[in-house]
């Protein structure tokens, strides 16, 4: 479109280039965020050749460092505490699962320059204490479920946002192979038929509906 605009200034359509210069203006408007670069940098946004980096995109690579980190050792606990045979395989899905996508975490942490914990966080040090205390067998199985099904309720909502509005071309895909994951997991642990959703947080309220305003309204005409 730009460049017909500009072969018809060339034949002798001023005009016509005038409308091309205001169009451009625009897009320049719309592409460049309020505020500028300036404004992008000071609530934590880095510019990459892969798009603009914010801080949803890191905290993302944060979260599932952290899931790994106190999800690994939990699942391999499962295989000598846990009385359910099905217990025990979910567990080891969950480790595996976790032993690669830490892998591919580390790794994209290195490429965009984000710092990743090495220790679970206070939370998941409580959940890890509660296992590790809790009495071989079934009492065992059902916190496991329970808790490991509450963690994925919450770390989802975190790579599912992520996945929905990331403006990163490297972020994109790894949060699409994170949201797998995490479903995948959220349907095993529920497998195990110990999941007490009355538990879970409830799924949070829908938006009001917009007010309809007056050019909304049908126009009622009347009949003479």
């Amino acid at each position: 479109m730009f460049r017909s605009l500009f072969r018809r200034f060339k034949n002798g359509e001023p005009l016509l280039f005038g409308v091309f210069i205001a169009i451009a203006a625009v897009a320049v408007v719309l592409i460049t965020p309020p505020g500028g670069v300036a404004s992008l940098a000071a609530q934590g946004w880095v510019q990459t050749p892969q798009g603009p980096l914010g801080p949803a995109d890191r905290d993302l690579l944060v979260k599932v460092r952290l899931a790994g980190l106190w999800e690994i050792p939990s699942g391999q606990q499962a295989q000598q505490k846990a009385a359910s045979k099905r217990v025990k395989e979910v567990g080891m899905h969950l480790m595996t699962d976790h032993l690669k996508l830490d892998e591919e975490v580390r790794a994209l942490a290195a490429k965009l320059n984000v710092t990743l914990p090495d220790q679970p966080n206070a939370d998941q040090q409580g959940w890890m204490a509660q296992l590790a205390a809790a009495k071989s067998g079934a009492e065992y199985d059902l916190l496991f479920a329970q808790l490991l099904r509450a963690a994925h309720g919450k770390v989802f909502t975190v790579v599912a946002g992520v996945r929905s509005g990331t403006r990163h071309d490297m972020v994109r895909p790894f949060a699409q192979r994170a949201v797998e994951v995490v479903m995948k997991h959220m349907t095993l642990l529920e497998s195990t038929g110990l999941v007490d959703y009355s538990d879970l947080p409830e799924p949070p309220m829908p938006s009001p509906p917009p007010p309809v305003s007056a050019l909304d309204t049908p126009v009622r005409r009347e009949i003479a």
